[in-house]
């Protein structure tokens, strides 16, 4: 079976970026790099065995049905009824993955930690 990339500093760094919010913590996880609030998983980057990064993260339910029929970059992960990924690559879209980052802590978050968020505009 083919060995899973270590995710480059430097995207850790911009997603790390993104993801500063209250009481979310950033630690390693089975492979690559999470980030939780308290115990929630707010999102999950990694490398996969064909050598390309993922961010999974949590959205609406009908969000991820929109993001099924989208298809790649964005796909629906194998485990958890809202948990959906985007490929990440040169043509991400930071500014959308801002957004879906804070939807994803918001989803995630004790509501009054995520009161406490300034949502991007859509």
């Amino acid at each position: 079976m083919p060995d899973r990339p270590d995710v480059p500093p430097e995207l850790v760094e911009r997603l790390r970026a993104l993801l500063r919010f209250p009481e979310c913590a950033e630690e390693g996880a089975w492979t690559g790099v999470r980030w939780r609030v308290r115990r929630a998983t707010v999102a999950h980057v990694f490398g996969g065995e064909d050598q390309r990064f993922r961010v999974t993260f949590r959205a609406d339910p009908e969000e991820v049905q929109a993001f099924e029929h989208l298809g790649g970059p964005y796909f629906r992960a194998g485990w958890g009824s809202n948990v959906v990924g985007v490929v990440l690559d040169d043509a991400t879209d930071w500014d959308e993955m801002a957004e879906l980052l804070t939807d994803s802590y918001c989803i995630q978050a004790p509501q009054q930690l995520a009161d406490a968020v300034a949502r991007p505009e859509a």
